[in-house]
């Protein structure tokens, strides 16, 4: 067989089309990659190691408090800035427990903070393991969601920005500011196709003895998710039926109609 005839199969095999091709359209998720005799395909492959420099960058990436606060001051909402126990970023990824607990400055801080009579809601913003997913998703939860609240009438703290911290630690936040409700915003441990996914984490009477099952999660919010304006929504019925039923956590059910998403026609 001819050179030629011989690149010219191996480029037909090797552009075949993957028979599960068309369900690329519904996920992100690895599949129909297609390969090239028993191996990947070069294309397949750096996408994949892009994707792992992503998420390894996500979470090790600086959290820009400033720009932040930048974004929620031009929304009409104040914020204030603690720090966890954590020293520095390779502390926090190794001692999980330095980021559940706020530092001593912080916690002189908010006790010399003047108290907010029935505080509802203490919002909380961390960069978590995904600097990136608090930057570009948190305010976008937060405005909508605040506005809503305080029109039914919510007492709504300012936003409380801690860099470095885990979910524990909303615990300790809104205990000290006496909140029937503690929200935190956080970077969710990236994927390789999700380096910017946050979750969203609220406790009712939050205090040290709160565990994991009394706490609601909302989690994959970002563009390729659940969009921000729909986060903020499904966060706001949870808070609202909480409130009403006195339940939280493993026992308040997620009942609230359906929301269209707007990139479905």
């Amino acid at each position: 067989m001819a050179e030629s005839e011989i690149q010219k199969n191996s480029a037909s095999l090797s552009e075949a089309p993957d028979s599960w091709a068309d369900l690329r359209r519904f996920t992100s998720a690895r599949i129909a990659i297609g390969r090239t005799g028993g191996s990947q395909r070069t294309s397949s492959l750096l996408d994949f190691r892009l994707s792992h420099a992503r998420a390894r960058d996500a979470v090790w990436a600086d959290f820009d408090t400033a720009g932040l606060e930048n974004t929620l001051k031009e929304n009409g909402l104040e914020s204030i800035h603690l720090t966890s126990n954590a020293e520095d970023r390779r502390d926090f990824l190794l001692r999980p427990d330095h980021g559940r607990k706020l530092s001593e400055s912080s916690r002189d801080q908010l006790a010399q903070l003047a108290r907010i009579p029935d505080l509802d809601l203490v919002p909380i913003v961390s960069d978590g393991l995904a600097a990136n997913a608090a930057e570009r998703h948190a305010a976008a939860v937060l405005v909508p969601l605040i506005s809503a609240l305080t029109a039914a009438g919510w007492r709504v703290g300012p936003v409380v920005i801690v860099p470095m911290a885990r979910v524990k630690l909303q615990d300790e936040i809104g205990a000290a500011m006496g909140a029937r409700f503690s929200l935190m915003l956080l970077g969710e441990r990236p994927g390789l196709g999700a380096p910017d996914s946050l979750g969203a984490y609220f406790t009712s009477r939050p205090g040290p003895e709160k565990s994991d099952a009394d706490r609601n999660c909302i989690s994959n919010i970002r563009k390729e998710g659940l969009m921000p304006v729909l986060a903020a929504k499904k966060i706001e019925w949870l808070l609202r039926e909480s409130r009403l039923t006195g339940l939280g956590g493993v026992a308040l059910k997620d009942n609230a109609p359906g929301e269209t998403d707007p990139r479905i026609v």
